[in-house]
């Protein structure tokens, strides 16, 4: 059992030292394929930007009012539209910039706010690379104790409730 804990905890040490050197990448990558998705939201904005820009002074919210009022139902629907967009470019820009801080900063906000379809076609088409940066490799280690913490931790729980058991056996009657 010690020879099998032993292979176990050098492997896990190792796989995770290499996916915590990674991760970087693909944050990297991740954060790219956002940035290309705000581009592409700010491009489909900026056609009804450009009527309010002609038709409103520049203010989006009364073009998006003038469309909620109108009889016409499709205009009705495009008031929709327009605020959707508003909302995707500012959610898109907020998720930009929260990337933009430390590796840690980042894999904390990813932690809670990964976009599951973004993150697919991130994997996807992922190349993978390793961070030889000092903060790569300070997060590769990192992420490696970690891993392997958690894996002693278990390992011992484990080997606990395994023994439990046979500890709690009763003891014979004389």
């Amino acid at each position: 059992m010690l020879l099998m804990r032993g292979l176990l905890d050098r492997i896990v040490l190792i796989v995770a030292a290499v996916s915590g050197g990674l991760l970087p990448g693909f944050i990297q990558q991740y954060r790219q394929r956002l940035g290309g998705r705000l581009d592409q939201a700010r491009l489909d904005l900026a056609a009804w930007q450009k009527i309010a820009d002609q038709l409103f002074q520049g203010d989006l919210n009364q073009l998006i009012r003038y469309h909620a009022a109108s009889p016409d139902p499709a205009f009705r629907a495009e008031a929709g539209v327009i605020q959707q967009l508003i909302a995707t470019v500012q959610h898109l820009q907020e998720a930009v910039a929260a990337l933009h801080g430390s590796l840690l900063r980042q894999v904390s906000y990813l932690s809670v706010h990964l976009d599951a379809s973004l993150a697919r076609a991130t994997w996807a088409g992922w190349t993978p690379t390793l961070s030889l940066s000092l903060e790569g490799l300070a997060f590769a280690a990192l992420f490696a104790l970690v891993v392997w913490l958690l894996f002693h931790g278990l390992w011992w729980t484990s080997m606990r409730l395994v023994r439990a058991p046979a500890q709690m056996r009763p003891l014979p009657r004389r």
